[in-house]
């Protein structure tokens, strides 16, 4: 469990991080996310010791991070993939890791199976890497000690597709064994894919949390999108209920949630070609809460 309690952190006038406080519990994954520039990276580094907080605190299960006996035992961490020595082959950086936390060397072979890096791939140097390897590999480091907590920052960046899908299995089979995940990342869909729970932060401050439901219910649009066989009949069948229609391409926009619209159809056996939500999902809803920490919004 990662709890943070009134974090604040300053640098001279600049406040980085403003008073912000959040739970992540175990077996869930807490998507974390916010524009560049608004806090989440200096979060991170506070929780896991690299950056001292101005005011607030930040433990993982109850205890500061620089106080745990064995850190990488508890918490896997990926903060920066490039954060490694470009001199060093991969085998060599988990083999490093594997002597510091006391870990046996079958323990290397076994995450770098895990993160498919193959025997010639983990015999070449750092420098010759892709970043999505980079990112394989700081995964399969942040995983090295077993840990109970993980906090990632950006680990899709650089992942192709299939990468990416791989990413997301892995760390739902993780949290669903019980571990803790803080998961930063600018890939909205993704997170609305993986994350239980989500945080959004804007210029230090924390605009809204939980999970996607009850963040689009507080935003308070709640819309379909709809095609039919019969877009009058539908129309009209909506309207008698006194759910909001208007056209919108070759469908309709419905004042509902889709399940209305569903529901709706059938007591009319009104043939449906397409239902969805209409409120925009987490993206919006994103854009509206931090759009004036938005670059291009600044500058239009």
């Amino acid at each position: 469990m990662i709890k943070v309690e009134g974090l604040t952190r300053t640098y001279g006038s600049y406040t980085a991080v403003d008073d912000v406080s959040f739970e992540c519990q175990p077996g869930r994954v807490t998507g974390f996310l916010g524009p560049n520039g608004a806090g989440k990276s200096t979060t991170m580094r506070i929780i896991v010791g690299l950056t001292p907080p101005t005011r607030g605190s930040a433990t993982v299960k109850g205890v500061h991070y620089h106080d745990l006996p064995n850190p990488g035992r508890t918490v896997g961490v990926l903060l920066d993939a490039s954060a490694q020595h470009d001199g060093r082959t991969g085998r060599e950086v988990l083999s490093l890791g594997a002597m510091a936390m006391g870990l046996p060397a079958s323990r290397v072979d076994e995450m770098l199976h895990l993160v498919s890096l193959s025997p010639s791939e983990a015999k070449r140097r750092i420098r010759n890497y892709s970043l999505g390897m980079r990112q394989r590999l700081g995964i399969a480091h942040a995983l090295l000690g077993d840990p109970e907590v993980l906090i990632l920052d950006e680990p899709a960046n650089g992942l192709d597709p299939a990468g990416i899908r791989w990413m997301r299995g892995l760390l739902k089979s993780y949290a669903d064994r019980g571990g803790t995940v803080l998961l930063s990342s600018h890939l909205l869909h993704e997170v609305e894919l993986i994350a239980d729970e989500m945080i959004l932060i804007g210029k230090g401050k924390i605009v809204a949390q939980g999970d996607r439901q009850s963040l689009l219910a507080h935003n308070g649009k709640v819309e379909a999108l709809v095609t039919s066989l019969d877009n009058e009949a539908l129309s009209r069948a909506l309207a008698a209920k006194g759910i909001g229609v208007v056209p919108a391409g070759d469908g309709l926009r419905v004042a509902a949630e889709p399940v209305e619209v569903g529901r709706t159809a059938v007591e009319h056996h009104i043939v449906l070609t397409d239902l969805r939500s209409g409120d925009g999902g987490l993206e919006e809803l994103f854009l509206q809460l931090t759009a004036d920490t938005q670059r291009e919004g600044a500058l239009a």
